[in-house]
């Protein structure tokens, strides 16, 4: 009876030891799966996070490219008014130079007959045609 004792305590030790190492490796297994399926999920979230943003930027960027052309066409419709103005400017100048030598033409004409008297239409029409004349 020897073997017998000591046999069964090595063989229940042996059992215990066994069964505690599968335990083991079956707990671990269970933690990695559930960090292996944790980060998994990580991955999966950054990567929609990462497409979404993505398409953001393709937007904002269609946006900008927008807006910038926006910018370009309101600055070139700024310079094309600003250069009607000016030439708007020029042509008044040259208008006010004409509506001054005219009206020194017609200050002339009235000059000369501010003394004129006329009784009849064929004594006033020297008269008439001579202003006539300064105002063309």
């Amino acid at each position: 009876m020897r073997g017998g004792p000591m046999s069964a305590l090595g063989t229940l030790a042996a059992g215990v030891t066994g069964g505690i190492w599968k335990v083991a490796a079956v707990i671990l297994l269970a933690a990695l799966l559930v960090v292996g399926a944790w980060s998994g999920g990580g991955w999966y979230l950054a990567a929609r996070d990462r497409d979404a943003a993505r398409v953001e930027l393709a937007a904002e960027r269609a946006k900008s490219a927008a807006c910038a052309a926006a910018v370009e066409r309101q600055n070139a419709a700024v310079t094309a008014l600003a250069d009607a103005t000016r030439e708007a400017g020029v042509r008044g100048q040259a208008a006010q130079q004409q509506a001054v030598a005219a009206g020194k033409r017609f200050d002339a004409a009235l000059a000369r007959v501010a003394g004129a008297r006329a009784t009849t239409c064929d004594e006033a029409m020297p008269a008439v045609n001579l202003i006539l004349e300064a105002t063309r």
